[in-house]
């Protein structure tokens, strides 16, 4: 099984933080994620694959295959959010994924810098 340090300033961040292996196993959740997802009980231990569809499966595995990243925004009960996952590597080898959460508000600045 791997272990995962995570840095204490994570615990209390204003973003949902979740990490799992490469099988898809949850390792860590901070505060907002447990908050998030409380209504499914204590998730860590548990395979997120469980919960998701087939479309993010395939999505989660090639992430997994590819060390790449997946962005996108989400709306729900009002709440816009940005998600960011990526994968985490050790030496070059990826070892799972990191999803960031993140409320958004509906309109946002975007600066272009030169």
């Amino acid at each position: 099984r791997t272990t995962v340090m995570i840095p204490e300033w994570s615990k209390e961040m204003n973003c949902a933080v979740t990490v799992c292996n490469t099988e898809g196993v949850i390792l860590y959740m901070n505060d907002k994620a447990k908050t998030t997802f409380a209504k499914h009980g204590n998730l860590i231990g548990q395979n997120l694959m469980d919960c998701h569809s087939e479309r993010s499966k395939s999505i989660i595995q090639h992430l997994l295959e590819t060390g790449g990243k997946n962005v996108y925004t989400i709306e729900k009960h009002g709440v816009k959010k940005m998600i960011y996952q990526t994968a985490w590597c050790e030496n070059g080898v990826v070892k799972g994924l990191v999803e960031i959460s993140m409320e958004i508000p509906e309109e946002m600045p975007h600066y272009v810098r030169g």
